[in-house]
């Protein structure tokens, strides 16, 4: 009898020990009254800081609306800049909430670092820039070539693959951060830059003369980037999953920045909006959060479709079309699981 109590007591206590850390993130938050979100060291168009030293971005943007989600201010943010090599070191440690950093889900990701990720919100592919007057047009004309590579990173294995695959050889030229990436391949260290397209596209857009350098047409992975908790808390994950599946869900159905709290405040004839921004019933409850939640997110920085064309979108710098990253029913695969 006594051996199945101290069974049954230790069933209880980790039952509660369990049960505490479900609600520890979000307590530690509300305590500190803000959110240490996990961003790259910068990248033109996710997450840089600007002139005056404010973070932008569209990763910048995601971690405001969390924030917005669950303290009320969108302002209420540290940022806190990683590497790929320390990104997952720094999440797991508890130097950070939430990590919204241009990172690709993988199995070895969730499995063996103990990562819980958010839906994808950005769906991306490993390419190649070169500059113009090399007068390379594909990358199978790259054997050889000396590649500029960012340590800690899925495009280390990415590269090895394609090479090996395709008879090349390569000669790996380490960088741990872009701006370090940018440095070498300015200065003719590497002949090639690889990252994600997106990467890409931010690097090239800062040069004068962005049409002497070529991003070749080859996409040779699979990148479906998105935000990452710690496991074991699952009260945290699924607030930062519907806080991204809200964003998708508001340009789905017209909820902008400009009318998402008018639309909180009224009851319209919509059930589906009315859930989402809280003007009827409460669907925060669940979540441990209030009833405008999801409004609050919006009204930061706007839907998926907003944050999207104010940071990468065509008509900025880095000139990325939506092409996978539009909404299902406008020819993309961006589908967010419903809020009800």
């Amino acid at each position: 009898m006594k051996l199945i109590n101290k069974v049954l007591t230790g069933v209880a206590l980790t039952a509660m020990t369990a049960t505490a850390a479900q609600a520890s993130t979000l307590e530690d938050v509300r305590a500190a009254d803000e959110l240490k979100c996990i961003v790259t060291t910068g990248l033109a168009g996710f997450a840089a800081p600007d002139a005056n030293g404010r973070w932008e971005g569209f990763d910048a943007d995601f971690c405001r609306a969390v924030a917005a989600a669950v303290l009320g201010d969108g302002d209420k943010v540290q940022f806190v800049p990683t590497t790929g090599k320390t990104r997952f070191t720094m999440l797991n440690s508890g130097e950070g909430d939430i990590l919204f950093r241009n990172t690709t889900e993988t199995l070895s990701r969730d499995a063996d670092l103990k990562l819980s990720f958010l839906p994808v919100n950005f769906y991306d592919g490993q390419g190649f820039m070169v500059p113009a007057a090399l007068g390379v047009t594909s990358a199978s004309q790259l054997d050889g070539a000396s590649v500029c590579i960012q340590t800690g990173t899925t495009t280390e294995l990415n590269l090895a693959d394609y090479f090996r695959a395709n008879g090349m050889s390569y000669e790996p030229v380490p960088i741990e951060t872009n701006e370090e990436g940018f440095t070498n391949y300015v200065a003719g260290r590497c002949d090639v830059y690889t990252t994600d397209a997106s990467g890409l596209a931010s690097t090239r857009a800062k040069f004068d003369d962005p049409t002497q350098h070529v991003v070749l047409p080859e996409i040779i992975s699979k990148e479906p980037l998105g935000g990452a908790v710690r496991h074991g808390d699952d009260q945290w994950f699924d607030i930062g999953k519907w806080v991204v599946n809200a964003l998708i869900n508001a340009e789905e159905m017209g909820i902008t920045q400009a009318n998402a709290m008018n639309l909180a405040a009224n009851v319209g004839n919509n059930p589906g909006i009315n859930r989402l921004v809280g003007s009827e019933g409460n669907m925060g409850e669940m979540l441990g959060l209030d009833a405008k939640w999801a409004a609050r997110a919006i009204a930061q920085g706007g839907n998926y479709g907003e944050i999207y064309e104010r940071n990468v979108g065509p008509n900025t710098p880095l000139e990325i079309a939506r092409g996978l990253n539009a909404l299902w029913n406008q020819g993309g695969v961006l589908y967010a699981a419903p809020i009800r």
